[in-house]
């Protein structure tokens, strides 16, 4: 018998992975691992602060060092970083070591849940919360990062919309979708 697979959830910032992440590890009994928390604990510093001093290239490299260090892993949940995806390396190995489940939101929603969350988060120096969002129009910069995005975004093994539904109606969406691929007999 194989090792359980990886849930792998991919998406924009703001779509839910942390969150639903969490509650998919209680209802399968894994161990949940959030990308974004495990790469500030190997940098010791924020993904801001990284962005700040080293900038996006950096981040980027060291993000690609903890996806790999998390797709040796089986049987877990892991909520990948927003951008983690469109990485070509990235996605071959999320796809290659778990289900990938692509958590999607309409940008409105995603905006809206980033602004409550903010509150919540710490800002280092001068350098923005949400690197990636800062500027006069956060809206206009998600729309446009998601069109970015879109292409590896489809490319994930299935798509859940979470506008409007609550953490644990995704979760119960993604463990169906993941229980439904595995019942599926090879050929």
């Amino acid at each position: 018998m194989s090792e359980a697979k990886n849930i792998i959830l991919v998406g924009f910032m703001g779509s839910g992975k942390s969150v639903v992440g969490r509650v998919l590890a209680r209802l399968t009994g894994s161990s949940m691992v959030d990308a974004d928390a495990e790469l500030v604990r190997k940098a010791g510093r924020p993904i801001s602060q990284i962005f700040q001093e080293d900038g996006e290239p950096a981040f980027r490299e060291l993000e690609r060092s903890v996806i790999r260090d998390l797709c040796s892993q089986s049987g877990k949940v892991i909520a990948a970083g927003g951008g983690s995806f469109v990485d070509q390396d990235n996605r071959n190995l999320m796809l290659a070591n778990g289900q990938v489940v692509c958590l999607s939101a309409r940008p409105e929603t995603i905006l809206q849940r980033i602004s409550r969350s903010q509150g919540n988060e710490k800002q280092v120096g001068n350098a923005p919360v949400r690197p990636l969002l800062a500027g006069d129009d956060p809206l206009r910069r998600i729309k446009e990062l998601l069109a970015q995005r879109a292409e590896s975004y489809a490319q994930a093994d299935y798509t859940v919309e979470t506008d409007e539904l609550t953490p644990e109606q995704v979760a119960d969406k993604v463990l169906e979708l993941c229980r439904a691929a595995e019942k599926v007999p090879e050929i």
